[in-house]
């Protein structure tokens, strides 16, 4: 099974007319996607590479019966894009925007806790190289050729480190499940922890990759999680082991301001909660070999 999407998924694109959104919804069509429409305000009725373009996204959902979304909206006005695909039923948001405000985001995680459980929207992203089980379908901006189908599950805050490790991975005879990149920010849809969960209970994923970076406490609440819930194996790596305290050093997220937000210190927790740890980026996917023996 597929953790998020699969073949099947009906998939919408927000903000289709773009020029990157048309660039990777034609490839994402040309992955073997189910790409079934595009949502632009004042722009429905126009095609974008074949794919019909609405008004709304409950308008996009009634005609195409989409499921996910990919969210290509510039920043202002990101934030209301993702509120709208939750009022209108999309199951699984993908947000690429970089450049969102921390305080929209906090609007947008307010705003989805009020729907209950079972029918709150799954949300990966922002500033997120997006969902892509290989073989089946692609949702986001990542080269589809550098992953082959396999066992290995990757969660990732960066997403060229994501494409890294399946780059390694791939030139190893080594192929991923699922691959999902939860993004940079400081606020963000889903974390460590509930990737980890649905990874934890997919029979296709046999080992687990976590790539993460200094900052927020994210990296920490995973190793608890992972020490109390995951059997299976997990190899980790941390970037940013030379960053100096106070500086934010790529992702908007990466600055260390409190204790176990360094690299080192990210390494430590993890190391002592049972996961393998890489010491270099070169090495992930060395790593990820070496406990699937």
């Amino acid at each position: 099974m597929s953790i998020l999407i699969d073949r099947s998924t009906p998939v919408i694109v927000q903000g289709i007319t773009g020029k990157m959104a048309r660039f990777h919804t034609k490839d994402m069509l040309a992955y073997g996607t189910n790409v079934v429409g595009g949502v632009v305000p004042g722009k429905g009725g126009e095609t974008v590479e074949g794919v019909p373009v609405f008004d709304t996204v409950e308008e996009a959902v009634a005609e195409t019966g989409a499921e996910a979304s990919l969210v290509f909206v510039p920043p202002p006005f990101a934030a209301d894009s993702i509120m709208e695909a939750a009022d209108a039923g999309i199951r699984y948001c993908v947000c690429i925007t970089d450049g969102i405000p921390a305080q929209d985001m906090i609007r947008v995680k307010r705003y989805m806790w009020r729907y209950p459980k079972e029918r709150r929207m799954v949300l990966t992203g922002p500033n997120c190289a997006g969902t892509i089980s290989p073989g089946k379908a692609m949702l986001g901006i990542m080269p589809g050729h550098i992953y082959i189908q396999g066992n290995v599950g990757i969660v990732g805050r960066s997403g060229t480190l994501g494409y890294e490790a399946a780059s390694q991975l791939k030139e190893l005879g080594i192929g991923v499940s699922t691959s999902v990149g939860i993004g940079g920010d400081p606020i963000n849809g889903s974390s460590f922890k509930d990737i980890l969960e649905r990874f934890e209970a997919d029979d296709e994923t046999h080992v687990i990759a976590m790539i993460g970076e200094i900052g927020g406490p994210q990296e920490a609440e995973a190793a608890e999680y992972i020490r109390d819930h995951v059997r299976k194996p997990v190899v980790a790596y941390v970037a940013g082991l030379t960053a100096p305290k106070g500086r934010t050093m790529g992702h908007a997220g990466a600055i260390i301001s409190a204790f176990g937000e360094s690299a080192s210190e990210k390494v430590e927790i993890l190391s002592a909660a049972g996961v393998t740890v890489a010491q270099s980026p070169a090495h992930i996917g060395e790593t990820i070999a070496s406990v699937m023996q």
